[in-house]
């Protein structure tokens, strides 16, 4: 596998870092941020490339552009990711097919709630904030604390519904869950307690997607409307398409399951 140690290895390494927490980036904005000049970006944006860390794309356009050539993104290739991985996924998931093989799917469920719980009680802060957005934002910044390198802000508009959008750029443990998918679901219980709030998982990284998306609703759990049964909706990434784009369709938003109040809006 591919990594960062080299002579330029810890520069080179945040070059890709940032790509990876900005997404596609212009040569100019990246530079700018780590306040390297036009060649020395261009010299580690070059290396980058040669290894196949990053790759090229053609900047999207909205309204009329002028003339020129259109602007060229760099952003982070699957090899590139990897590079950041846990060095013991192998491991993790040799462990985990022997606990599923021995004890059985539950087994491996219950294991991912009890991983999570500990991450819970290290974020119980997050809960301590009155308003949402800020939830959501304290959320975020624990989150990439411990690697995930997240954001958060309000989400676009789907299906009529309001409220924030939480973003997971990496994902220490996407090898492992791209075959255990437990561990999101565990993760996406574990937002909702945390906010207390009904959240949503329109994309994982594990599942293929380039970013961690989850919508956070404004409902708090358990608060129905005028006339309706008490009920919050999770969605948990079980083959539901990424956000449109690069190929993509549309998340199905009507694949919500729909849970009654009592179990917490969470899944059980």
């Amino acid at each position: 596998m591919k990594n960062f140690r080299s002579a330029e290895g810890p520069t080179r390494g945040q070059v890709a870092r940032l790509i990876l927490e900005l997404g596609p980036s212009t040569a100019a904005t990246l530079g700018g941020r780590l306040g390297l000049t036009p060649a020395a970006i261009r010299r580690h944006l070059d290396n980058l490339l040669a290894e196949g860390l990053i790759e090229t794309r053609t900047a999207r356009t909205y309204g009329n552009r002028g003339r020129g050539r259109p602007a060229k993104v760099f952003v982070i290739t699957d090899a590139g990711r990897s590079a950041f991985e846990h060095a013991y996924d192998d491991l993790a998931t040799s462990a985990l097919r022997f606990l599923a093989e021995t004890a059985g799917p539950d087994a491996v469920t219950r294991f991912a709630r009890r991983q999570l719980a500990d991450l819970e009680r290290r974020y119980a802060p997050v809960a301590a904030h009155p308003e949402l957005a800020d939830r959501v934002q304290a959320l975020a910044g624990a989150l990439t604390a411990d690697g995930y390198a997240a954001s958060a802000g309000p989400a676009p508009a789907i299906g009529g519904m309001s409220g924030e959008q939480l973003c997971q750029h990496h994902c220490p443990v996407a090898h492992v869950a791209a075959e255990f998918p437990q561990l999101c679901e565990a993760e996406t219980e574990a937002f909702g307690r945390l906010l207390g709030t009904p959240v949503q998982r329109l994309a994982t990284i594990a599942h293929g997607d380039g970013i961690c998306t989850t919508h956070v609703t404004g409902q708090p759990i358990g608060q129905a409307g005028p006339g309706k049964a008490s009920t919050a909706a999770v969605v948990v990434q079980r083959g539901i398409p990424g956000p449109a784009g690069a190929g993509r369709a549309a998340p199905d938003i009507t694949e919500i399951t729909e849970i009654t109040a009592e179990s917490g809006g969470l899944l059980t």
